[in-house]
């Protein structure tokens, strides 16, 4: 089974909230699971929130929407992912963050088939990234998923999930989906307000598509219409990342000291 799981939750430090902020009148996740349904390579997708209590809301409008929904450690996002991998037993992961409302099924589907294809431990289009910033895509083994849950220690390792298996060199067999074209300027998740209008935007332009608009389809409107990505390209790429990286340095200079 190809389980996808979509980290999301509700206490969000630069945008509070922003899984549910509503575009045309719907929640901000539930676009994205929309467009995640195109997939012809998941077989299950659920969604992985914390317990606490700041994600009622997030499991009440998976609930509300049939969607099913996994509940974990807030701030230990690897042991969350983890524990709801192995409640469903997949053979491969999918994991998607919910800051991607932009997600692309068909870019989803060729990394689930190259990652078969190749037999790897992990597959993703994100080591380098060549596609847009917010069409992210990691699939991974649960064997892989496993090994990481049970060496990973630094705050970065147990925050983004699979940093331990990206940098641990030799143990698994890894591969990278590059596209033609480097696009990885291109800034489609939502971290900050002005992600969020981006997004609102975008949505916006394609109200009438029912959430079938692809990359491609982006790429065109923003050629058509510049203005719309001034918005938010100014943004760092991978803020959280780099300040997890920081937390780490204090991290080992504390065991350094004990």
């Amino acid at each position: 089974m190809v389980l996808a799981i979509l980290q999301a939750r509700f206490s969000s430090s630069r945008l509070p909230g922003k899984v549910l902020k509503k575009i045309l009148g719907k929640p901000m996740l539930l676009h994205q699971i929309e467009r995640l349904s195109n997939s012809k390579w998941i077989d299950k997708l659920v969604v992985a929130t914390s317990d606490d209590t700041s994600d009622d809301m997030v499991e009440k409008m998976c609930l509300d929407n049939n969607i099913e929904v996994y509940r974990g450690e807030l701030n230990n996002v690897l042991d969350r992912f983890y524990r709801c991998a192995k409640y469903y037993s997949p053979k491969h992961i999918v994991r998607l963050t919910g800051d991607c409302p932009l997600i692309d099924a068909e870019i989803v589907d060729n990394v689930i088939q190259y990652h078969l294809k190749m037999e790897s431990d992990y597959t993703s289009n994100i080591n380098p990234p060549t596609y847009p910033d917010g069409l992210d895509v990691e699939v991974m083994k649960f064997s892989a998923l496993e090994k990481a849950h049970k060496f990973a220690r630094l705050p970065s390792e147990l925050e983004h999930v699979t940093p331990y298996i990206r940098n641990t060199s030799g143990l698994f067999k890894q591969y990278n989906l590059k596209y033609k074209v480097n696009l990885s300027n291109h800034r489609w998740t939502v971290d900050e307000p002005k992600d969020f209008e981006f997004v609102q935007e975008v949505y916006r332009k394609f109200r009438y598509e029912k959430n079938h608009f692809s990359m491609q389809d982006i790429l065109d409107l923003l050629e058509r219409n510049p203005y719309i990505q001034e918005k938010n390209y100014h943004i760092l790429r991978n803020e959280g990342s780099l300040r997890s990286h920081k937390e780490d340095k204090f991290f080992l200079q504390g065991e350094d000291e004990v």
